[in-house]
């Protein structure tokens, strides 16, 4: 049986916590829907471990973090206020192609091409935000790419959350 992680994502509305599970193979990452193929949110972590025993599912508390969506839609709508930290774009980037393998109703991301490629290569570096890290800093394309793609994520994530099988 494979695992299952909590996900804690930090939102404007509060903290909520997802069910995430890793893809066997090579199938993608998911987090976890209801029958209606609605993204399962959980308030509280009473509630979240009940579900999980209802299903037989064995939660692995290990490493669990928490996403701050906030702070990665400040970056993308007011790149003017500041820094963000790279590790959490790339969680956050890493985070909505999850979300969207698992939700099958909705609009997809947008199409990636070498551009994103190279700045997801970039990223792992950490110096990706970095106007001083030469070659390793991403050009204003990739800047803009990325920005799309989160928006699109973040977008995505709104309205899984108004139609999620919140608990």
């Amino acid at each position: 049986m494979a695992d299952y992680y909590p996900y804690r994502i930090a939102t404007r509305r509060g903290d909520l916590t997802l069910i995430w599970r890793p893809g066997e193979g090579d199938a993608p990452d998911e987090l976890a829907v209801d029958d209606l193929g609605r993204l399962l949110a959980f308030h509280d972590l009473k509630t979240l471990q009940e579900h999980c025993d209802r299903n037989g599912w064995e939660l692995a508390w290990e490493g669990e973090g928490t996403l701050d969506l906030g702070v990665v839609r400040r970056w993308v709508e007011h790149p003017d206020l500041g820094p963000v930290p790279a590790e959490l774009l790339l969680d956050a980037w890493n985070f909505f192609e999850d979300l969207s393998h698992s939700l099958k109703a909705g609009p997809p991301l947008p199409s990636q091409g070498s551009i994103h490629d190279s700045a997801h290569e970039k990223i792992f570096g950490g110096e990706a935000l970095e106007p001083t890290a030469g070659v390793g800093a991403w050009t204003d394309e990739e800047t803009a790419a990325v920005r799309e793609l989160l928006r699109a994520g973040l977008d995505r994530w709104e309205q899984a959350m108004h139609g999620s099988g919140t608990g």
